[in-house]
């Protein structure tokens, strides 16, 4: 590990953004001043947090303080996965392959399609009536 002891990485998925500090010590995950279980309140997305830490093998050795803005839980969630897996990176660039292999680097580039004109949403129109 490198001299500094802070690492910072932001994370996106969908419309959620993630700005995720790591340090060194007990594994404490604190999103926007909660623990993760009071923050998320399903245990899948707990997991989904969780796993570049265990795909490294680094579960317990870190401290993670992390702000989630915009979004729905499921895409803060996806953004906290993604910026937790780039601060690893940041903090040990050996980590990098492993991360990479898995796809925690690479960000989600599935969005809502945006409505059009004429259209309901993005491609549902209005109902057809005959008569």
């Amino acid at each position: 590990m490198a001299e500094q002891t802070r690492f910072y990485a932001t994370g996106k998925r969908k419309n959620a953004i993630a700005k995720v500090w790591l340090t060194a010590g007990e594994a404490n995950i604190t999103v926007n001043k909660k623990s993760v279980a009071d923050y998320f309140h399903r245990r899948t997305l707990e997991a989904l947090i969780n796993q570049p830490f265990e795909i490294t093998n680094t579960a317990g050795r870190y401290t993670v303080v992390a702000q989630a803005l915009g979004g729905g839980v499921s895409g803060q969630a996806g953004a906290l996965r993604h910026g937790i897996s780039k601060a690893l990176v940041e903090a040990d660039p050996e980590l990098r392959p492993v991360l990479r292999r898995n796809g925690y680097l690479t960000r989600d580039p599935r969005v809502k399609e945006s409505k059009k004109y004429g259209h309901k949403r993005a491609r549902r129109g209005f109902q057809f009536s005959k008569r």
